[in-house]
């Protein structure tokens, strides 16, 4: 071995060690994404699977900090936006600021450095914990309200982390996808329940994480993307939800007539507002990105609500 390789892996080991015992000091393992541990599940809807996302301890410390905390589940009006209770959605569950510990602060990195969108654009952490015969009936982590989609766009992608082995049930199902050749059977029919043989499904394991995108890439919604989660049916379940959205989950998108993004007029330039309508001017669900650019008019067949530029 030369002497530079010699130098350069003696950096690294280095490099090792001190995320090693800063992992250690703040509870969390390094941002480091390991590739080999990911398998794809589905590419419609684009769908992976993280196996060991987290590690034990950060599990027990999710859990522990929602354990006192939990209310019942909550799901989006279709119509007003507004929270409610719903026979669809029976579980409890509590949020998670993102900066509230080291751990947690690992955790929100780790997701960011996974999907490659930023953190500002994640909600807070919700944990979520299913008992028996609780499910989450087949739904869209997109919105199909104005109020929900003001505040940072739509849901692109979910990181749904499971903190515990469940006994029987409790899987993730997509009834709409199609099956990616290089999905390798997580489990025949035999370990699934009957609600999870009803698509492409995960069993949940401690530690993994399931990464699903609920948009395409020109943000259009993916209906394939429709997931439940199966009625428990022995034990009990615990989960982590990271949801993400288009903008930062801090911006009221709409509502003026602006540009989200530096490229747009460059974009409007190069005929993108008539290509690729949705995202450059919006649909009457969603305002667009680069409204200003493309002069969107109250006319317009993708005119949003009361947003146009004159």
């Amino acid at each position: 071995m030369s002497r530079v390789w010699c130098v350069v892996a003696s950096a690294l080991a280095l490099m090792m060690q001190w995320h090693g015992a800063w992992g250690s000091y703040a509870g969390t393992a390094s941002a480091i994404i390991d590739p080999s541990k990911v398998k794809q599940i589905s590419w419609k809807p684009r769908a992976f699977l993280y196996e060991g996302f987290l590690t034990e301890l950060e599990c027990d410390h999710l859990i522990s900090i929602a354990k006192s905390e939990l209310k019942r589940s909550a799901v989006a009006d279709n119509l007003s936006g507004e929270s409610k209770l719903s026979d669809v959605r029976t579980s409890s569950g509590m949020f998670i600021s993102k900066n509230k510990d080291p751990i947690i602060a690992g955790i929100e990195d780790r997701i960011s450095a996974w999907t490659f969108l930023p953190k500002e654009n994640g909600e807070d952490i919700q944990v979520l914990r299913y008992e028996h015969g609780q499910k989450y009936d087949p739904h869209y982590d997109y919105f199909s309200d104005q109020v929900n989609i003001a505040r940072g766009g739509h849901r692109v992608a979910t990181v749904l982390m499971y903190l515990s082995d469940v006994t029987k049930g409790g899987e993730t199902v997509f009834p709409n996808a199609e099956e990616s050749s290089h999905h390798k059977g997580l489990g025949t029919n035999d370990d699934l329940s009957e609600c999870a043989q009803k698509g492409i499904a995960v069993k949940p394991k401690r530690g993994d994480a399931l990464l699903f995108f609920s948009l395409f890439p020109n943000a259009i919604p993916d209906t394939r993307s429709l997931h439940a989660g199966c009625p428990v049916l022995e034990g009990e379940k615990w989960s982590a939800t990271k949801w993400i959205h288009v903008d930062s989950f801090d911006t009221v998108v709409g509502g003026e007539c602006s540009d989200q993004n530096e490229n747009c007029e460059k974009w409007a330039n190069l005929g993108e507002c008539t290509s690729n309508p949705e995202y450059m001017v919006g649909s009457p669900a969603l305002p667009g990105y680069c409204m200003k650019s493309c002069k969107v008019k109250r006319d317009s067949p993708f005119f949003f609500s009361d947003t146009f530029c004159t």
